[in-house]
C-alpha cells in the first residue's frame, strides 16, 4: 500500500497560519490535523479532510498531497 504525506505545514507557512488557525478555517478537528502534519507518512486519509484543506488553502489537491512511497 502507498503512503502520502500532506503538506499542511508548508502550505500554512506560506498563509502565516498556525495549524490551529488551519483547523479553525477548514472544519477539519485540531488533534486530527496535527496527526497529519507531524507525520512522514499515512497509509490513510479521509478524503473529506483533504478535500476541506485543499478548499481552505484555495490548491488542487494534488498540491497538497505527496507520494511518499508507491
Amino acid at each position: 500500500m502507498g503512503m502520502i504525506r500532506l503538506k499542511i505545514r508548508e502550505l500554512a507557512a506560506e498563509k502565516g497560519w498556525t495549524l490551529k488557525e488551519v483547523s479553525d478555517r477548514s472544519g477539519v478537528v485540531y488533534s486530527t490535523l496535527r496527526t497529519y502534519a507531524r507525520s512522514p507518512g499515512l497509509t490513510t486519509v479521509d478524503f473529506t479532510a483533504i478535500q476541506k484543506l485543499a478548499r481552505t488553502f484555495d490548491v488542487m489537491i494534488e498540491e497538497l498531497v505527496e507520494v511518499v512511497k508507491d
